[in-house]
């Protein structure tokens, strides 16, 4: 055989190789994400209530520009709420929070739960930001507990505005821009495959913050919170 008719044999050879282990990924995801509910113990519905209560307790109160009342009074709501699950409420201990700089947005976060299949943040701005959303392998709620978000999708030429009180719902695989003016908070919840979305949550330190403290420190709080609730039985 000539040394191009080998060429041409062993080119198909391998471009039909990685045919099939496309495919079989493909299958694997497919099925993965036909599973995937089954691994749930929230869900937006209830999480929706839980937050609109939180709200009316605030107001009730004089509270609802108070983002400390409005964020212990939510991690209490929902503690209740779903009292299976395993949650982190100390959120005035200051170590537990981190930056998170992703899609040129930078903000700080508190992880309430984190598990392969959901997470439930408290994410905001004390000065302001503006990013890209990224494109995710979860569904994606943002409750607004106080401040601003605005978004918009390619195409639109009017922003999306999300107020104290609303949900921004963002379903996996759409990707906007979006931005928060300060003192924004939210109570972000997403049903997923989380680890898949944590490459995201990381490119941006590793490429243009170059912070290593917080890459060590997010990587260390996601862990400990996924294999704990791995050990309970979570998912």
């Amino acid at each position: 055989m000539s040394q191009k008719g080998s060429c041409t044999t062993s080119c198909a050879s391998k471009w039909a190789l990685y045919a099939a282990i496309l495919a079989v990924l493909y299958g694997i995801g497919s099925y993965l994400q036909s599973i995937n509910s089954s691994f749930y113990r929230m869900d937006p519905a209830g999480l929706n209530d839980v937050f609109q209560a939180t709200l009316a307790t605030a107001r009730a109160a004089g509270q609802d520009q108070n983002a400390t009342f409005l964020v212990e009074t939510v991690i209490g709501g929902i503690e209740k709420q779903y009292p299976a699950v395993r949650f982190r409420n100390d959120f005035t201990d200051k170590s537990q929070w981190m930056f998170n700089n992703a899609g040129g947005a930078m903000g700080s976060m508190f992880i309430i739960h984190a598990s392969i299949t959901e997470y439930l943040i408290i994410f905001g701005t004390a000065t302001g930001t503006e990013g890209h959303t990224g494109v995710h392998t979860a569904d994606d709620y943002f409750h607004i507990l106080k401040g601003q978000q605005l978004a918009y999708s390619p195409g639109a030429l009017v922003a999306e505005e999300y107020n104290q009180g609303d949900v921004h719902w963002l379903p996996r695989g759409e990707v906007q821009q979006y931005s928060m003016p300060r003192e924004s908070w939210a109570l972000e919840y997403a049903q997923g495959w989380i680890p898949l979305m944590l490459p995201f949550g990381f490119a941006d330190g590793i490429l243009s913050t170059l912070d290593v403290w917080t890459l060590y420190k997010t990587a260390v709080i996601t862990g400990r919170h996924m294999i704990g609730n791995l050990l309970a039985g979570k998912i």
